[in-house]
C-alpha cells in the first residue's frame, strides 16, 4: 500500500510538473514580462487581458502615437489586431504578425475590404492606419507570440472598435489563410476595459454603443459641411448677385442663412459631444470652429441690429456685414478641409467637397463677370438691406 501511495504521489508530481506550465500559459495575464528585445521601445505600457489568451499592452503619448504589444499563445500561423471605424470587419484595417517558414518575423498592415479572403478583399500594405514600419516587430518567446507596432492617430483614442483573429496557416506571399477564430469588441483606452464584447458568431454586427463615436463624427462633419460649406455660400451668392429680384433675394438670403446657422450649430454641438467622448487633441480645428461660430453669431446679431436704410450708420453696417460674412465662409471652408483631413475620412469626402467647391467657384466667377458687365451698362445703385 505504501509503495502504491508513493508511486501515485510520484505520478501526481509528474503530472503537476507537466501541466502547470500549460495551465499557467492558459491563464496568461499581465504578470508576464516582455521579451528583452521589446523592453527598450515598449516598456511602461498599460496591460489588459482581452480575449482567451490574448493580452493587450498599450500606451498613447501626447502626440497620439499608440504603442501596442499584442501577445497570445503561439505555435504557427498568424495573429491579427484590427481597428474598425464602425464595428464591422469590412472597411477595417489590421496589423497582422507571423513567423515565416524560415523563422523570419513578418508584420504587415492589411485592408479588410471583403469576406472572400482573396488578395483583393484582404489587401496587403493597404489601410487607413498611419504607421512607421521600422517600429514594428514580432517576437516568439516561450510558446507565445508578441506582435509589437506603433500607430499615429489624429485624435486621442477612447472607445475604439477592436477586432482580434488568428489562423493556423503560415501566410505565403502575404496571403492570409482563413481565420481559426475571431472576436470583436469595443475597448476603452482611457480605462483599460472591454466596453462591449461580441462573440465570434456576431463578428460582423455593429455595436449600438461602440458605433457612437464614428456616427457622431460623421454627423459632426456632415452637418457642418452642409451648413457652412453649401447652404451659407448659396445664401451669400443670392445676396450679391440677385438683388434685382427685390425683395425675393432678401427673404431667400435671410431664410437660407438662418437655416444654415441652425444646422451648423447642430454640427458644433455634435463636435462638442465628440470631443467629450474621445478627447481629440486637435487645437487648430477646434480653434477655427470656435472662431467661425463666433463670426456666425455676430452675423445673426447684426440682422436684428440692422439700421434703417436712411440711417447714417447703414453704410458701416453694410461694410461690416459683407466682410464679416466673407471671412466666415473663408475660414469655414478652411476648417472643413482640415476636419476632413484630421478625421481620417475616405477620399469620397475629399472628392465630394472638392467638387462642391469647384461648382461654387465657377458659379461665382460667372456671376461676378455678369455683374460687372451689367454695372458697366447700368450705373444705377442696387438696393441695400
Amino acid at each position: 500500500m505504501e509503495r502504491a501511495a508513493v508511486v501515485a504521489a510520484a505520478l501526481v508530481a509528474v503530472l503537476v510538473s507537466v501541466l502547470a506550465p500549460a495551465a499557467t500559459a492558459q491563464m496568461d495575464s499581465c504578470s508576464g514580462e516582455l521579451p528583452p528585445s521589446l523592453v527598450g521601445n515598449y516598456s511602461g505600457l498599460a496591460c489588459q487581458p482581452v480575449w482567451n489568451n490574448f493580452v493587450l499592452r498599450y500606451h498613447q503619448d501626447k502626440n497620439n502615437v499608440l504603442r501596442v504589444v499584442l501577445s497570445t499563445m503561439y505555435s504557427t500561423g498568424w495573429v491579427g489586431m484590427g481597428f474598425s471605424r464602425d464595428g464591422l470587419m469590412v472597411g477595417s484595417s489590421a496589423m497582422v504578425g507571423w513567423m515565416g517558414r524560415k523563422g523570419l518575423p513578418h508584420i504587415r498592415q492589411f485592408a479588410l475590404r471583403g469576406k472572400s479572403g482573396s488578395k483583393k478583399d484582404v489587401a496587403v500594405d493597404r489601410g487607413f492606419l498611419v504607421s512607421n514600419d521600422h517600429d514594428h516587430t514580432v517576437v516568439v518567446s516561450q510558446a507565445k507570440i508578441f506582435v509589437a507596432f506603433q500607430l499615429r492617430f489624429p485624435y486621442r483614442l477612447s472607445h475604439q472598435h477592436i477586432i482580434l483573429a488568428f489562423g493556423s496557416g503560415i501566410p505565403v506571399n502575404n496571403k492570409l489563410s482563413k481565420h481559426q477564430d475571431k472576436t470583436s469588441f469595443t475597448f476603452d483606452f482611457t480605462t483599460a476595459t472591454v466596453v462591449i464584447m461580441q462573440s465570434s458568431t456576431n463578428y460582423g454586427k455593429t455595436f449600438a454603443d461602440g458605433a457612437f463615436p464614428y456616427a457622431l463624427r460623421r454627423a459632426h462633419g456632415g452637418l457642418n459641411l452642409f451648413a457652412w460649406g453649401i447652404l451659407m455660400p448659396i445664401g451669400a451668392i443670392l445676396a450679391r448677385y440677385f438683388r434685382r429680384m427685390d425683395p425675393l433675394w432678401f427673404y431667400l438670403h435671410v431664410g437660407i442663412q438662418f437655416v444654415g446657422f441652425i444646422i451648423g450649430l447642430a454640427g458644433v454641438v455634435a463636435g462638442v459631444a465628440l470631443y467629450n467622448k474621445i478627447q481629440a487633441d486637435i487645437p487648430a480645428h477646434r480653434g477655427l470652429g470656435i472662431f467661425v461660430l463666433f463670426l456666425g453669431i455676430l452675423q445673426v446679431l447684426a440682422f436684428f441690429l440692422r439700421p434703417n436704410t436712411d440711417s447714417k450708420y447703414r453704410k458701416y453696417w453694410n461694410w461690416y456685414h459683407h466682410w464679416a460674412g466673407r471671412l466666415t465662409l473663408f475660414f469655414a471652408a478652411v476648417n472643413i478641409v482640415l476636419g476632413i483631413h484630421v478625421g481620417g475620412n475616405h477620399s469620397s469626402w475629399q472628392i465630394g467637397y472638392g467638387f462642391n467647391l469647384a461648382i461654387l467657384l465657377v458659379a461665382v466667377i460667372a456671376l461676378e463677370f455678369m455683374l460687372w458687365t451689367r454695372w458697366s451698362k447700368d450705373s444705377a445703385p442696387t438696393p441695400t438691406y
